[in-house]
């Protein structure tokens, strides 16, 4: 706490120039006062009729700014005062006052108030100064405010724009990742509804159809699952990760091995389970494993190992393709975005594999980590706590 200062000095410093007659007639007038600390000394839009002076303490000034948020204007302490623009204008109270601390003031109404302004020139002029100096803070203080939310209105329509353009991008990659494998079915259909195929031609077609319409599926399958992830959280049970790394390479080897592509388990698959969502655990490896394989135009390895501690899961995905580029890298788990070119490499996709996988692992707690470099490949690593340690932050 200060010491409590003497009105007769903290008077001159407030009002220069006053004389020490005026002074001791504003003394006169006034009342002291204590407060304890949060004590409301003035209240926004109500109508009040005294003036303070500072003799010891503190008090801050605070205004409601857009929809109840309180904005803390400025601290006053000794030798301060407040409370007369109000008495001035014959208006409400333009913002609230509230003490910090326990604090003393001196006190003065508003027909004494209006009588040393009448008085003393001295008063009127500092009143004047001080007035001033307040409306140009204020004013200073809107134009900032008005900056601050001209730039969120410009972030704000930046990432509506944004959206905008990725929902565009969407529909249309949609569009064209359902038109392509349908239109492969379609026309191998019609072949062989007009029965002009046949032998090993026939077999190639079937084939065909299978796995385009296996790729249709499963696009609306990752669409869907999105959809349902952001509703509802499945009931979560004992997890073996090993067992669902073995169910993934089952499912991708053929695809692999197609693109000249050694799919494999490195290490230890038999580690500890992980509470969680079996069906979307799966999900997130397979996701991880699609997008290692795709990545990979031009063959090479890609690697899934297991690794546990007496804390931590991890589930590591490895490839050596064409890597990611770090002015990339910030939005690879964004929803739909995906890299459609990289030298004479074309790749397809909508972009929900990388985001569909991060929000499975988040959802259990965990993180989703990437190490890589252009021309290098990528090593994504699932990281998840086990059951023992699910309270203690990574």
């Amino acid at each position: 706490m200060t010491t409590m200062r003497a009105p007769s000095k903290l008077i001159p410093r407030a009002f220069p120039g006053i004389k020490p007659a005026e002074v001791e007639e504003l003394i006169a007038r006034c009342q002291v006062k204590t407060y304890p600390p949060e004590t409301v000394l003035c209240r926004e839009g109500a109508n009040e009729n005294l003036f303070y002076m500072i003799l010891e303490g503190e008090v801050r000034v605070t205004k409601i700014i857009n929809a109840g948020e309180d904005r803390l204007l400025k601290t006053l302490r000794p030798g301060d005062f407040f409370g007369e623009m109000a008495l001035i204008h014959n208006a409400p109270r333009a913002a609230t006052v509230t003490a910090n601390t326990q604090t003393i003031v001196l006190e003065l109404d508003k027909p004494s108030f209006e009588r040393v302004l009448e008085r003393s020139s001295s008063v009127a002029h500092a009143m004047v100064r001080e007035i001033s100096r307040r409306l140009r803070e204020n004013d200073e203080m809107t134009i900032e405010d008005l900056r601050v939310r001209a730039s969120e209105l410009a972030q704000a329509y930046q990432k509506l724009a944004e959206q905008e353009l990725a929902r565009r991008d969407f529909l249309a990659n949609i569009a064209h990742e359902l038109r392509t494998p349908l239109m492969t079915a379609s026309g191998y259909l019609q072949l062989l509804q007009k029965g002009a195929l046949d032998g090993e031609q026939l077999h190639v077609a079937v084939d065909t159809v299978e796995r385009n319409v296996r790729q249709i599926v499963t696009l609306v399958n990752d669409i869907l699952f999105l959809q349902e992830m952001d509703l509802v959280l499945s009931e979560f049970a004992p997890v073996d990760m090993g067992e669902i790394s073995r169910t993934v390479i089952d499912t991708y080897k053929s695809r692999a091995s197609d693109r000249h592509i050694m799919l494999t388990l490195r290490g230890d698959d038999n580690v500890p389970p992980i509470n969680g969502d079996a069906r979307s655990l799966e999900r997130a490896l397979a996701a991880l494993v699609d997008n290692a394989i795709k990545f990979s135009p031009h063959g090479g390895d890609v690697e899934i190992s297991l690794e546990s501690n007496r804390e931590f899961l991890s589930v590591n995905v490895k490839d050596h393709g064409i890597g990611i580029s770090p002015d990339t890298r910030p939005r690879i788990f964004d929803r739909f975005y995906h890299l459609e070119k990289q030298d004479n490499d074309l790749f397809g996709g909508i972009g929900l594999g990388l985001s569909i996988a991060k929000q499975v692992i988040e959802q259990h707690n965990g993180k989703l980590e990437v190490d890589s470099a252009p021309g290098k490949g990528s090593a994504f690593t699932m990281k998840f706590k086990l059951e023992s340690n699910e309270r203690h932050p990574f």
